[in-house]
């Protein structure tokens, strides 16, 4: 019988995964597999990877939303255990599931991770730290952290939406200096991401040629502009039309990049709070397998 181990998050989204619970156990059991569970803790989840050693499992399932997804890589990848990983999302914003379009059908998710139906895809690397789907940094880079959690549990993705519409007025550019594969670029902007896939902030299809296994991370960037042009494209964003061709935003491709900025600024890896600028990032290459 295969064994898988469940890293699920108690409090993601509305916190009303763990009433799943039993229904995750019957789906599994029915297709002879033993589920595990490890309850995530706010801090401090290295002992998941003493667990994963001990129960020697076939696979890892990160429950819980894009931080829970995060916080899973990290433990693997860091620790080379090169377990597939499969994401059962159930946060506020599941980005790279959506992307991959792997919680669209659950039923048949489950049979595909049962066959061991996998593919090794691309991670992004920050110093010491790893992502999956997005680096960012600039005015709209942190408003998942500022956003109060009640009101994210109540309203979901448009708690990010309110209070990104509530910062605009406040948006102010950053020089940045964006040395691409070798390659420096000099501009003045309100945001940038490097990215994996091309859903971001719960917003789909922002940029096309995107892909998690062609060895590259791709940059978005918003030049300072008016404000009319910054609502146009926003309102593209949203509507999930890809602006990566749009006049007033920066696209480079790279293996590696090195992101500059006078003064400090935040960044944020997957929705979790990321160094201060400068920013090292290189392409680890199917760095992880990946139920799909």
């Amino acid at each position: 019988m295969q064994k898988l181990v469940l890293f699920y998050n108690p409090v993601s989204g509305h916190a009303a995964f763990k009433n799943k619970l039993d229904w995750m156990v019957e789906a599994f059991q029915q297709r002879g597999i033993l589920l595990l569970f490890y309850r995530t803790k706010k801090e401090g989840n290295e002992d998941f990877v003493d667990f994963l050693r001990e129960v020697k499992p076939d696979g890892v399932l990160a429950a819980g939303g894009d931080g829970t997804v995060h916080e899973c890589v990290n433990l693997l990848v860091k620790n080379k255990i090169d377990l597939p990983m499969g994401i059962i999302g159930s946060g506020t914003s599941n980005d790279f599931a959506t992307y991959l379009k792997i919680n669209e059908d659950m039923e048949a998710y489950f049979d595909k991770i049962a066959a061991g139906s996998c593919r090794r895809m691309d991670v992004g690397k920050v110093g010491e730290q790893y992502f999956i789907n997005v680096a960012s940094a600039g005015m709209m880079a942190c408003i998942a952290h500022e956003v109060d959690r009640r009101l994210k549990n109540s309203l979901g993705k448009m708690a990010y939406y309110l209070k990104g519409l509530g910062e605009i007025p406040k948006f102010r550019s950053v020089p940045l200096s964006i040395t691409a594969d070798g390659v420096k670029h000099e501009l003045e902007a309100f945001l940038f991401v490097v990215i994996n896939s091309a859903v971001v902030g719960s917003m789909k299809n922002v940029a096309t040629g995107i892909s998690v296994e062609d060895g590259k991370l791709d940059l978005l960037a918003i030049k300072k502009c008016g404000v009319h042009k910054l609502m146009a494209i926003t309102a593209d964003l949203v509507a999930g039309r890809p602006v990566n061709e749009k006049d007033g935003v920066v696209h480079l491709q790279a293996k590696d990049f090195l992101i500059e900025t006078e003064g400090e600024l935040p960044s944020d890896l997957d929705g979790e709070e990321g160094p201060m600028l400068p920013l090292n990032i290189e392409t680890i290459p199917q760095a992880i397998a990946i139920y799909c």
